[in-house]
């Protein structure tokens, strides 16, 4: 099983890289703040998921090892499938997701396309004594930013310079119509 992968980007699109290896060309599927962050480096050291099925294997790259254990994490709740994962990796960083699952908020999970109330719930329960957070990564949370992503994205904005420009924003700024004008403040819009 392949487990890390360090190499140069030669290909790059729709959240997926081919990674030059030694020669070799690896497709490796990233969530959307992943494949901004790569985007302007040449080269990439990724923690690597192997997933394995009857007709193919796919690679699932992630920057850092604990998106990975939460990937799996996810993944090893029946319903939720390594492109279901990567999508709610996509919809929020990390710490977001601890946050959502220790506190039994299901709303991260059901703006997936696939995900209902009924699966997100049984991601909460099932996950709930597996995920724990510090109080350092609670205090750093602060509010769940995933409306305010949404809505900067459907300006146009990349997942990335979304998650980029609320992460300046401070925890004292609670609403979503708050935090999405701060974020522009913060871009320079």
């Amino acid at each position: 099983m392949i487990g890390y992968l360090k190499g140069k980007i030669i290909a790059q699109r729709d959240s997926t890289l081919i990674v030059n290896v030694n020669d070799v060309g690896y497709r490796v599927l990233v969530s959307d703040y992943t494949f901004g962050k790569v985007a302007s480096m040449d080269i990439v050291e990724l923690q690597i998921y192997t997933h394995v099925r009857e007709q193919e294997i796919t690679l699932y790259g992630f920057l850092e090892f604990e998106e990975l254990e939460i990937f799996k994490l996810l993944i090893s709740v029946s319903g939720i499938g390594p492109k279901a994962a990567l999508s709610i990796l996509s919809m929020s960083d990390v710490a977001s997701i601890k946050q959502a699952i220790v506190n039994n908020d299901t709303t991260i999970l059901t703006k997936v396309s696939g995900i209902g109330k009924k699966t997100a719930g049984k991601v909460v329960i099932e996950l709930q004594n597996k995920v724990s957070i510090s109080p350092q990564e609670a205090a750093q949370s602060g509010p769940t930013d995933s409306d305010a992503i949404d809505a900067l994205c459907s300006m146009g904005y990349s997942v990335t310079e979304a998650r980029d420009a609320l992460s300046a924003v401070s925890n004292d700024v609670e609403s979503v119509g708050d935090r999405v004008r701060a974020a522009l403040k913060n871009m320079g819009k």
